[in-house]
């Protein structure tokens, strides 16, 4: 059996997943404490998080273990950080700032199709969008978890999250809203065909 595999990413309405020269605050500025809770609740699984080379670095910059103790981290960072990480990439060489990182380097889709049939438990991979396009459209992403923040990043809005992806069908999975404003949604993508 095949680890599940979900591509986690935060969205503005208008689908940036994040913005440059604006002060929208972590979380769009939208945190409340459903979904805060909600995170926390997610990143509790024992799971196994996958980053491309460029989110990785970003995440440690921000978050790495000698950039901020875990005691002063907020407790959805900290959960993450503690988890194993696998992060694809032909340039980055260890040690890391993060406890359990892994590089795995070669070709991106063989890596993590290697890794769904190994791994007893499922894989996470939050933003990482352009490895996460090409997981998409070579059919290894289980699960498209996409939180819509209530924002709309039209001049500050960076990073548009399927730019340049391929054509998907998408059957709705589950479906959230966590204090009265920010949408989580879940679909199962497949990979469009045209009809004959």
């Amino acid at each position: 059996m095949t680890a599940i595999y979900t591509f986690d990413v935060f969205s503005s309405l208008d689908g940036f997943a994040s913005y440059d020269d604006a002060d929208w605050g972590p979380y769009w500025g939208k945190q409340g404490p459903e979904f805060l809770d909600r995170r926390l609740a997610q990143y509790d699984e024992e799971q196994r998080i996958v980053f491309g080379a460029s989110t990785f670095r970003l995440m440690m910059e921000m978050i790495g273990s000698s950039k901020v103790p875990t005691d002063a981290l907020d407790p959805v960072n900290a959960r993450m950080r503690s988890l194993p990480t696998t992060v694809l990439s032909s340039t980055l060489e260890g040690p890391f700032d993060w406890p359990d990182a892994t590089v795995v380097t070669g070709d991106a889709v063989e890596a993590i199709t290697r890794l769904k049939e190994e791994s007893d438990v499922p894989l996470r991979s939050h933003g990482s969008l352009s490895l996460n396009r090409a997981l998409m459209a070579a059919g290894l992403v289980d699960r498209v978890q996409l939180t819509i923040f209530p924002v709309i990043a039209g001049r500050s809005g960076v990073e548009p999250i399927f730019q340049n992806a391929a054509d998907f069908d998408l059957a709705l999975l589950e479906t959230h809203t966590y204090d009265n404003q920010t949408q989580e949604l879940t679909y199962h993508p497949t990979l469009h065909t045209s009809p004959a």
